[in-house]
C-alpha cells in the first residue's frame, strides 16, 4: 500500500494491511472511512479495493452522487430493481464522497434501499466527511439517516482520520518558506 503514513500518523499502517488480507469481504463487514478532505480516505479505500479486486473479488467504485443518479435513472426507466441487484453482486461495493453533495429525499431512500440490500451479505466501503450524528443532514430525515446507519455500521469498521490534508501539504510548507 503506497500510502504515508508518517504524514497521517492517525492511520493504523497494520489495520490497513490487515483489510488488504480481505477478512472483512468474507464476514461481509463494511469499512467508513471519516475525515475531512484530502486526507487520504479515498486513496485507503481504493488501494483497498484494488487489493480485492487482485483476489478476484468482483469490485466496483463509485462516487456517490453518481451513484445517486445511476439508482435515479434506472427509477424513471422502470429498472430500479435490475440496478439494485446489479449493484449487488459486487463482493466490495466502494461509495466515495458521501455528503459532499446534497441529497433529497428520494435518493435518500434509493441509498436506503442498495445498503438494505447489501447488509449482512456483502461488504461496502464507504467514505465520508460528515460525522454520523450529522448524516440526517445528508439524507433528508432522521429516520432514512438511522435506517442507514444502523445497517452500515452493525458489522463495520470506523477508521477516523485526522489530520492535515495530504493535496496541501506542499503548499503549507512553501508559505511557511516565505
Amino acid at each position: 500500500m503506497d500510502f504515508d503514513f508518517a504524514f497521517q500518523p492517525s492511520v493504523s499502517e497494520k489495520q490497513m494491511h490487515e483489510f488488504c488480507t480481505l477478512g472483512f469481504l468474507e464476514r461481509a463487514e463494511n469499512i467508513v472511512f471519516l475525515g475531512s478532505s484530502g486526507v487520504g480516505k479515498t486513496h485507503l479505500a481504493t488501494a483497498i479495493g484494488v487489493s480485492a479486486a487482485r483476489h478476484h473479488n468482483i469490485t466496483y467504485f463509485i462516487k456517490c452522487h453518481d451513484l445517486l443518479q445511476q439508482l435515479k435513472k434506472a427509477k424513471l426507466e422502470n429498472r430500479l430493481e435490475a440496478r439494485l441487484k446489479h449493484l449487488n453482486r459486487y463482493k466490495l461495493l466502494i461509495i466515495d464522497e458521501i455528503g459532499y453533495l446534497p441529497v433529497d429525499k428520494e435518493d435518500s431512500n434509493l441509498f436506503f434501499q442498495l445498503i438494505d440490500m447489501r447488509y449482512e451479505k456483502k461488504s461496502t466501503i464507504l467514505t465520508t466527511n460528515i460525522n454520523f450524528g450529522d448524516w440526517d443532514s445528508i439524507f433528508y430525515d432522521a429516520v432514512v439517516a438511522d435506517a442507514i446507519l444502523n445497517r452500515v455500521l452493525h458489522h463495520s469498521h470506523v477508521v477516523t482520520i485526522t489530520g492535515k490534508s495530504y493535496r496541501l501539504k506542499d503548499l503549507v510548507r512553501e508559505e511557511s518558506a516565505s
